[in-house]
């Protein structure tokens, strides 16, 4: 049996050009790492916050399509709760936090080190396979 997160990562070029890593992943939950390079940062010399939301969204991803059937992205909030900057390593831990019918909710602590950055909680639907 194919592993739907490894499948789903050799396709994932936006996440690979990004220097996005997945560490660890399961049913249910991922871990992923980001490098904040000189190219993220924006005029107030922060990481813009859309490369915050993008290493999130990729661990939301990839604990989303754990179970197998092709999910993805219902919607997203993101809360930005400390500034980011270039050279900080970003660390995405998201966790299953329900799963009805063809829906789910994921939430995404984004950390530096020990620091909380944000806070993203997704909403995935179920597309393909059937329903998990």
């Amino acid at each position: 049996m194919t592993d739907p997160v490894a499948a789903m990562l050799a396709a994932d070029r936006a996440s690979r050009d990004l220097g996005i890593e997945v560490v660890d992943a399961g049913p249910g939950r991922a871990k992923a790492r980001m490098a904040v390079t000189g190219a993220m940062v924006n005029g107030h010399g922060l990481a813009h916050g859309a490369f915050v939301f993008a290493v999130a969204d990729t661990a939301f991803a990839c604990a989303c399509n754990s179970h197998g059937p092709i999910t993805v992205a219902a919607g997203a909030d993101i809360t930005f709760v400390a500034p980011v900057r270039e050279g900080d390593e970003l660390v995405a831990e998201a966790v299953e936090r329900t799963r009805y019918g063809r829906n789910g909710i994921y939430d995404v602590t984004v950390r530096r080190g020990t620091d909380v950055v944000a806070e993203f909680r997704g909403r995935s639907r179920t597309v393909g396979g059937g329903t998990p």
